[in-house]
């Protein structure tokens, strides 16, 4: 039985990934991947590697809990990544999550690239799933 979870920052270019333990629940930045035409290959690599049991994607919305055209995209995504990978997919709202990222590698210091932020955003994703999940069991 796998016992990890990876969470996915899903945009246009690039995929944010965080993984964590389903027993310590820890999340932790992986890697970005490039949104690319070998993406789908590339994420179930991800989870072979990490022997994931589960995918959490961030779910975008707009300011006001708001479907938006990148929700769309979202829902859309995990559709076609479902459709050649058995696992369970659960959606998390992500709002905010970028913002956080960027700020908090502001606050570290020293310089950092888009990436960076699309794999913290993922743990954020990652981390707030994992929270919800622990209070209704």
């Amino acid at each position: 039985m796998a016992l990890t979870a990876i969470s996915l920052d899903i945009g246009t270019k690039r995929i944010g990934v965080a993984v964590a333990s389903l027993i310590t629940r820890f999340p932790r930045p992986l890697t970005t991947l490039t949104n690319d035409e070998d993406i789908v290959a590339s994420i179930r690599q991800v989870i072979e590697t990490e022997d994931a049991g589960i995918v959490v994607a961030g779910l975008p919305r707009g300011l006001d809990g708001q479907e938006t055209a990148q929700t769309s995209y979202a829902r859309e995504f995990v559709a076609k990544l479902q459709a050649d990978i058995s696992l369970p997919f659960f959606f998390q709202d992500e709002a905010l999550t970028s913002v956080r990222a960027e700020q908090e590698l502001k606050a570290r210091g020293g310089s950092y690239e888009r990436s960076a932020i699309d794999a913290l955003a993922a743990v954020y994703i990652l981390e707030d799933y994992l929270e919800e999940a622990a209070r209704t069991l």
